[in-house]
């Protein structure tokens, strides 16, 4: 390892020079480097001052030539996978938002350059963009931009990663690389956690009726499903979607009267319970408004809302109490914690100094109150479970959490598959759940297989009275639902493969040793790829009548078996495989089961 005290605040490291513009001459910055493997090079970042203080913000830029990149992915990208331009706001992640990982790769879905961070807690603006005048990318990390608790030491690393490999393996290394890091270990995941759930948002909204929701309870877990998430509405008779009433956290009453006997009802269908809350929300109409209407972040006057600061104890002891008091007399078995991502100072509380407060930093001190929350929670049940919604699922956020949701997306079966993948990237062995599956009950029973079929890669969550869909929407989802079940296995812990970020993930692979599931999202050749196990599944998630295989090695005769969108068989027969291009019948929404090994 090279050492070099920062005179000039630059280093060269191979084929990167990285220089470093600060705007406090008080901190000493020192760079040093080691390769980690071939194409992969850590930069060890040192921050020093002679004595504690709050840092002015601190960039490294370093420059790459546009040769051969076509998108950029990072993991709030949603739809936008375009390339950038140097004069952009840097996008910024910290504890509560997003996570600080770029990737630039080309047409082929190949990795050109993977840049992370290691300090995934407080804000870091990363980017690449292109620098107009000479065709390069100005890539760069810019720290301190808030405010953080004064210091003396501040130590850091930068992965680069510029192997050409497909992005989603030099993703998967970056999370595996987070994971290893002190302090970052993720949350155990109970199996409970890879069960599909049946959610009350999008059937009930805040409505909610016990008897009512039990019903659903009861033919959600015949479908399969292993848990209820009851959302929003438990805690209020008012109904108008705002949030002026969170905060107490009591149970309103007049919709559920006794909330113990509830759960204990759907804990005897063999379902698991959890309950929403909206974590920093403290509503202006509730009880406790008055309490803490001094130590808010910020103040949402349409929801009626104010945001809880957390560098206060006694509000983060409060949140907790709140937790702690559910499972104990609830025998709550998890909770869905939301809007973690509106802990966010505003210009009048960011640099806020109060005797009470025993934080600065506010990343920080969401960091102490769910550490705290797991920790207490975990004494009481080790096999708690949390939900965290979309974008907030960096790597400390698994370290509080085990379910990772894709944010809101309502009806939108394309835009829930993106936002299921962009999370599997990142995700590891931390279970990912769908946005809450809906649909019409007119819908063509293709067209609502579509919303199954685009969320296969992770767990899906189903919110729509089941009792009031058509009996083909219900073989339909019985079908899916145990064909996810059944494959498992690959789906969600196989090794998962998606096809480039530019085309949406319009192919997706998943395989084990024994298996490989291929689900087409769009008229296209499918790369059947090498080393095909025993069994090959082709799901067929458009509306075309026949999907187009690339077979690149010669699979010998095989027997395919052909089912239709609610799962019955409509063909059989045997056909040769040999490598080269070959079209095989299969409807909308339906599947083909491809055996080798047929004498």
């Amino acid at each position: 390892m090279n050492n070099n005290i920062m005179k000039e605040h630059s280093l060269s490291i191979g084929k990167y020079l990285f220089t470093v513009y600060s705007e406090d001459d008080s901190f000493r910055v020192i760079l040093s480097s080691q390769a980690a493997a071939e194409g992969v090079e850590l930069l060890h970042i040192r921050i020093e001052a002679d004595a504690g203080k709050r840092p002015s913000p601190v960039e490294i830029v370093w420059h790459i030539p546009a040769v051969d990149v076509h998108g950029y992915w990072h993991p709030a990208a949603y739809r936008n996978r375009r390339l950038h331009v140097d004069w952009e706001r840097a996008l910024v992640a910290k504890a509560t938002y997003s996570a600080p990982v770029g990737c630039l790769f080309n047409t082929m879905g190949l990795n050109r350059l993977t840049f992370a961070y290691s300090d995934a807690m407080n804000a870091v603006g990363m980017l690449a963009g292109i620098h107009e005048e000479t065709s390069v990318f100005r890539c760069s990390v810019k720290l301190f931009t808030e405010p953080t608790a004064p210091f003396q030491t501040y130590e850091a690393v930068l992965r680069l990663d510029a192997r050409e490999l497909p992005y989603y393996e030099s993703l998967n290394e970056v999370q595996q690389w987070w994971a290893s890091l002190p302090g970052y270990e993720p949350s155990y995941v109970p199996e409970a956690a890879k069960l599909p759930v049946y959610s009350t948002w999008y059937s009930f909204h805040q409505q909610l009726n016990p008897e009512e929701i039990e019903r659903q309870c009861r033919l959600a877990q015949e479908l399969g499903c292993g848990m209820v998430i009851v959302d929003d509405g438990w805690q209020t008779a008012d109904n108008s979607r705002g949030y002026a009433y969170c905060g107490d956290w009591s149970v309103c009453e007049d919709k559920i009267p006794d909330m113990r006997a509830h759960v204990e009802r759907v804990h005897e269908l063999g379902l698991k319970y959890m309950l929403w809350y909206s974590v920093p929300f403290v509503g202006m109409k509730s009880e406790v408004w008055h309490r803490f209407k001094d130590k808010l972040l910020a103040v949402f006057e349409q929801l009626g809302t104010g945001v809880l600061d957390p560098r206060y104890p006694d509000v983060r002891e409060y949140t907790i109490g709140l937790y702690e008091k559910a499972v104990q007399e609830w025998d709550l078995d998890g909770f869905k914690l939301d809007f973690i991502d509106s802990f966010s100072a505003t210009e009048e509380t960011r640099n806020k100094v109060d005797p009470e407060m025993d934080f600065a930093s506010v990343p920080e001190a969401v960091d102490r109150l769910m550490s705290d929350v797991m920790t207490r929670l975990r004494s009481m049940k080790p096999d708690i479970m949390i939900e965290f919604r979309q974008n907030y699922i960096g790597p400390l956020m698994k370290k509080y959490g085990n379910m990772l949701r894709a944010t809101d997306c309502p009806n939108d079966a394309v835009e829930n598959r993106i936002r299921t993948i962009d999370v599997r990237l990142l995700s590891g062995k931390t279970a990912v759940h769908s946005d809450m599956i809906m649909w019409n009950p007119n819908e063509p029973v293709e067209s609502a297989a579509l919303q199954l079929i685009n969320v296969l890669f992770s767990v899906p969550q189903i919110s729509v009275k089941l009792d009031q869909l058509p009996a083909g929407h219900l073989d339909m989802a019985s079908f899916w639902l145990s064909f996810w079940q059944e494959h498992r296995d690959a789906l969600i812990d196989g090794d998962l493969k998606p096809g480039k970020p530019d085309s949406l993930y319009a192919m997706v692979c998943a395989e084990t040793m024994e298996k490989r599931i291929l689900c087409a999202y769009d008229d296209m050749v499918i790369q059947v790829g090498n080393h095909v196990p025993e069994r090959l599944y082709v799901v067929n998630g458009t509306y075309h009548e026949r999907l187009v295989l690339e077979i690149c090695e010669d699979l010998g005769t095989t027997q395919v078996e052909v089912f239709d969108v609610q799962g019955r068989r409509i063909d059989r027969f045997e056909m040769s495989l040999h490598s080269g291009i070959h079209s095989i019948r299969i409807p909308g929404a339906g599947l083909a089961m491809i055996q080798k090994g047929v004498n």
